[in-house]
């Protein structure tokens, strides 16, 4: 278990990435230093930073996508990971676009640095209070938050970090259909989803894992809407174990 709050820090100026990882080591975070997409993904699956600080590039636009949509290379990386954004664009139309494409937040060049570590930290309170805790179970659904392990009927099901996010919040209220705009917001982070087939194709995904393990059809698509977990009527609601 990680003793210390870990930061993995992409930054291409190499005198802001080392007084960054020199101040931010000082207050007692433990950080990793990525230098492109490839090794900040290996970084992410490896060290499971609780955040990433990275200024703006193509790299760093792709590893936000990677990151967010759970595939490929980051099939194995947590989607929800907080994204902070170093940028010298300082006009509100793109620090609203940075937001809207996924990051958590944005920080303009040159910042002060006591308040990026005040935003770091901020971020930090959110996204540990958010953490699901213990083990919730729908039926035959067995989800173990700690572990991030799925099984139905005992059955082990392996999911990428996508499908895992998208089954976890399914799972808060069962009878509940969520729509499309809700679960590209709150499971993607889109705040603007526009037309895009992720959705649709991690929930196809994650209804063929969960039926081939427990021979049944656990999420439903209802047309025009959205999605919900299905075929657990006699659950009732989900219980949740600390």
């Amino acid at each position: 278990m990680k003793s210390h709050t870990t930061i993995l820090l992409t930054e291409e100026d190499a005198a802001t990435r080392a007084f960054l990882a020199d101040n931010l080591t000082a207050d007692g975070f433990e950080v990793y230093v990525a230098n492109d997409k490839r090794s900040a993904l290996t970084a992410l699956e490896i060290r499971q930073p609780d955040l990433v600080i990275c200024d703006v590039n193509g790299d760093t636009l792709g590893l936000l996508d990677a990151v967010r949509e759970g595939a490929g290379l980051a099939a194995r990386i947590d989607p929800d990971v907080p994204l902070l954004v170093l940028t010298r664009r300082a006009d509100e139309l793109a620090r609203v676009r940075y937001l809207e494409r996924g990051f958590d937040d944005v920080v303009t060049k040159p910042f002060s640095y006591p308040e990026l570590r005040g935003r770091v930290r901020a971020i930090l309170r959110r996204s540990t209070a958010r953490a699901p805790r213990g083990v919730t179970r729908v039926g035959p659904l067995h989800i173990d938050h700690v572990a991030r392990a799925v099984a139905v009927g005992g059955t082990p099901v392996e999911l990428s970090a996508r499908e895992y996010s998208l089954l976890t919040h399914l799972a808060t209220d069962p009878r509940r259909v969520f729509t499309k705009h809700e679960l590209l917001r709150d499971v993607w982070g889109f705040r603007s989803p526009g037309q895009t087939r992720t959705l649709d194709s991690h929930a196809c995904r994650l209804r063929r894992k969960l039926a081939t393990a427990g021979d049944a059809r656990f999420v439903e698509n209802v047309w025009g809407v959205g999605y919900r977990l299905a075929r657990l009527e006699q659950a009732g609601a989900p219980e949740s174990a600390a």
